[in-house]
């Protein structure tokens, strides 16, 4: 009856039941085995790479096993908050390419059956519960003050005892009704606690589906379920709202190991089956020959903005996540290079226990690898995409001449060894610069092998064999024919065998030309490239070198 009366006391405004959000909140018909998790951030404004991993791994298993992901925002923390926070999340994780089942789709609007998915909006469901377990003896209002709590921590730190409030630093475990009804009433301010049945001497064990079994001591602390404000903990609201979600795995960093005793505790407690849980180990980066974690601080890239600035595709993200995420992956891609990535079994058991190593020379290479895969159409879309908001002076000359846009990408695109050129759409600027008078600078970056009137004797004999309606087949015949007439070799083996008899080999040649037209000596297919600019420009560029070779 004094149970009754106290959770009565606290809670007079509260008169749904636990029954009533089970019937709201039903299980869901889904098959054994199916993964329902979500990605639950505070709506802080910052995505790290380290919470897009974790959302990636979480979107991958629940969509391997046709399941669930969802978008809760845990915003109980006011004084963290940004503004626009949600929707700056939504943005991070559908930019590269993490869409949602359920869950917040911006500050206001969400989609699913099992809301809201904010849990400033979720106040009445957490006190409707901490009611029950007043009423179960389980909970009782707790008006110590911070000075109390700050004396007792200092005990505990003088004793060398597990801080925090249990046993008989407790101090109102057993307040009565009258006494709580007394304090409150002369505006005394509380928060609720746990009346934990853990005893120091129990350990529980539970088996994380990344590290295997884990064996922990139970907790004992009388935590704080509902704050002074009567919102609730953490620790209480994820119990809840995991339980009510039909939450099936809690996939999370591992720093929230030492919190399983008493979110288990809570489960238990509160009549709950317990979710299967799921820590994963930081992304860590190698410094000086050890290992940090990656550091919002110090690195760069650990904000989720940086690779949207840069312009990693989000394919190729996905790639590099996943080789973070499953050992096995690589190999994986190597014997399935044409595969969808969402073939792949995705699997727990693969994931690391120490924490995977970031790696951006590496996400670099992979993202080469996944730009030289895509044509020419899907390289020109994804780049416009990115310039529009990151180049306006790019995306006003692709977007002018889409076809001939296009006709640059094309180069050397789908042949059985792509260039690979293209690390990110930052890269493109340079990449295609020399295809636009805006942006070519007319630098020649000619050899010193040959003299300025070899140079000018080749590009005034080139000019006159030039055929711009030549084909591929063709092109390098005639360069070879050309050179052989002007004196120099038709290979460079057999330019190395007799150095002496000639001015050099046809690769000089077409290196001439080469830089003549581009201003450089590396460049994708010179057959090409002279194609896509066209003849008029061709010859107005070999003008101009040549005038520049005559000083």
């Amino acid at each position: 009856m004094d149970n009754k009366q106290m959770a009565d006391l606290l809670f007079s405004h509260i008169t749904a039941t636990p029954e009533e959000y089970e019937e709201k909140y039903p299980k869901r018909q889904i098959e054994e085995g199916t993964v329902v998790t979500r990605f639950a951030p505070s709506p802080t404004g910052f995505l790290h790479f380290g919470g897009l991993f974790a959302a990636f791994v979480e979107k991958t298993a629940a969509r391997t096993t046709n399941g669930v992901f969802y978008l809760r925002i845990e915003d109980t923390d006011k004084k963290r908050e940004v503004e626009n926070g949600v929707s700056l999340i939504v943005k991070g994780l559908s930019d590269f390419g993490i869409e949602i089942d359920e869950g917040m789709l911006s500050e206001t609007k969400e989609k699913g059956a099992y809301g809201p998915y904010i849990q400033s909006k979720r106040t009445e469901i957490y006190q409707c519960y901490v009611k029950s377990l007043v009423e179960k003896g389980l909970a009782y209002p707790c008006f110590m003050t911070e000075e109390e709590l700050s004396e007792i921590r200092e005990k505990q730190e003088a004793n060398k005892e597990l801080p925090g409030v249990y046993g008989k630093y407790a101090k109102y475990r057993d307040i009565t009704v009258e006494e709580a009804k007394a304090k409150i009433e002369s505006g005394c301010e509380y928060v609720v606690r746990l009346k934990s049945p853990g005893k120091p001497e129990n350990r529980i064990k539970f088996k994380d589906v990344i590290k295997g079994e884990i064996e922990m001591p139970e907790n004992i602390l009388d935590v704080v379920l509902l704050k002074k404000d009567g919102t609730p903990t953490y620790h209480f609201a994820h119990a809840v709202d995991d339980h009510l979600m039909r939450t099936t795995h809690v996939i999370r960093g591992d720093e929230w190991i030492s919190s399983v005793p008493i979110h288990l505790q809570l489960f238990y407690l509160c009549g709950f089956k317990p979710p299967k849980y799921a820590h994963i180990s930081p992304i860590m980066k190698e410094e000086n020959g050890g290992k940090r974690k990656l550091s919002k601080r110090k690195d760069p890239e650990a904000a989720v903005s940086y690779y949207s600035e840069v312009g990693y595709p989000k394919g190729a993200i996905w790639e590099y996540l996943m080789t973070l995420a499953n050992s096995n992956y690589e190999d994986w891609r190597i014997a399935n290079p044409d595969a969808d990535i969402e073939d792949f079994k995705f699997a727990f058991s693969k994931m690391s226990k120490a924490g995977a190593l970031f790696d951006l020379v590496k996400l670099t290479d992979v993202s080469k690898n996944y730009i030289s895969t895509l044509n020419a159409e899907e390289v020109y879309d994804l780049v416009v995409d990115w310039a529009k908001e990151n180049n306006e002076k790019l995306y006003n000359l692709l977007a002018d001449d889409e076809e001939y846009a296009k006709s640059i990408f094309a180069i050397e695109r789908g042949n059985a060894k792509p260039r690979k050129d293209i690390s990110a759409w930052s890269d493109v600027e340079n990449y295609v610069a020399y295809f636009y008078t805006e942006l070519w600078d007319r630098n020649l970056d000619f050899a010193d092998n040959l003299s300025n009137d070899d140079m000018i004797e080749i590009l005034e004999k080139y000019k006159e064999v030039y055929d711009a309606n030549g084909t591929a087949e063709d092109w390098f015949p005639t360069v070879r024919d050309m050179a052989v007439d002007l004196g120099y070799a038709k290979a460079p083996k057999e330019y190395k065998k007799n150095p002496d008899a000639y001015k050099g080999h046809v690769g000089d040649v077409a290196g001439v030309i080469r830089v003549a037209v581009t201003g450089r000596r590396n460049t994708p297919d010179l057959y090409e490239i002279l194609q896509v600019l066209g003849e008029d420009e061709v010859m107005k560029r070999f003008d101009e070198a040549i005038e520049k070779l005559r000083g």
